[in-house]
């Protein structure tokens, strides 16, 4: 259930460096976006994920555990419209339901 646990920690975190990453979109210049503490918190927070799917992978198998990381997918969609106003209509709310039932088709298969 650990190794779970820290898949789930992988996609928290992949998805929040995510969203840092949009918000520092704004930056222009290459020097400040490097320095924009938005950037450096996602970038910190994607080796962090990868970091802990390393250690989910001790006990998933890749060909589980890799897809399950689509799960991200909803939730930066969802903050997307949200927090930036990006577009949500009933295509792209059907293709997340497309990819959540997958993912847990392919989470209950063993």
């Amino acid at each position: 259930m650990l190794h779970w646990g820290m898949l789930a920690a992988a996609i928290a975190a992949g998805a929040s460096g995510q969203l840092l990453l949009r918000a520092a979109a704004r930056v222009t210049g290459l020097a400040a976006q490097l320095t924009d503490a938005r950037t450096i918190a996602g970038l910190s927070l994607y080796c962090g994920a990868a970091l802990l799917y390393v250690v989910a992978l001790r006990k998933i198998p890749v060909s589980v555990a890799f897809p399950c990381t689509a799960a991200s997918y909803l939730v930066v969609v969802l903050a997307g419209h949200f927090a930036f106003g990006e577009a949500l209509g009933a295509y792209r709310l059907a293709a997340l339901g497309l990819i959540m039932a997958g993912v847990s088709l392919l989470a209950l298969a063993r």
